[in-house]
């Protein structure tokens, strides 16, 4: 896979992983507050439910280049050792239609950012707490975007590997 690309994946999951810090010193602060001086802070519940979600879509693409994608894998296992051709044509095919899965959530999460930014969305209570929704979204979004094209780049790379198996046999 291309090295600027992958670079970026690592850049989005070292985001994420930042992320979960700040919610982690977050969410201590708040039970501190809570059972020190009787104060929580505002909107933990609401910024924790919003940030799973980027987070989640911030590691994806990270997470499928480095294989940690959860999956059954037993007969492509098998399938390598004895039709290796056959198992990384496979495993193209997988990849291309993990792509098109992230294609179609990808055309299905952009009405809903613009619809989010248009309305003004917010999570929390007026007066107490708001958090507007669309950065979120629009997290999504890029998340979609870079976990497709890493499919792809994989299909590819994954295409190219029966090539050169082909290739080689005798």
């Amino acid at each position: 896979m291309p090295g600027q690309f992958q670079r970026l994946g690592k850049v989005l999951n070292a985001l994420g992983t930042v992320w979960i810090i700040a919610l982690m010193l977050l969410i201590n602060s708040d039970v501190l507050g809570r059972n020190l001086f009787n104060a929580p802070v505002s909107g933990v519940t609401e910024l924790v439910a919003l940030s799973i979600v980027g987070i989640v879509f911030l590691q994806l693409a990270d997470t499928l280049h480095s294989g940690r994608f959860t999956r059954a894998d037993v007969l492509l296992a098998r399938l390598k050792e004895t039709r290796p051709v056959f198992a990384a044509r496979l495993q193209a095919l997988y990849h291309l239609i993990g792509a098109g899965l992230m294609g179609v959530i990808l055309w299905a999460a952009w009405a809903p950012l613009v619809e989010s930014v248009r309305i003004r969305e917010y999570v929390g209570a007026i007066g107490a707490f708001t958090a507007p929704v669309w950065p979120v979204r629009l997290i999504m979004l890029i998340g979609l975007s870079a976990t497709l094209v890493t499919f792809v780049l994989l299909a590819w790379a994954d295409w190219q590997r029966a090539r050169q198996i082909q290739g080689d046999a005798p």
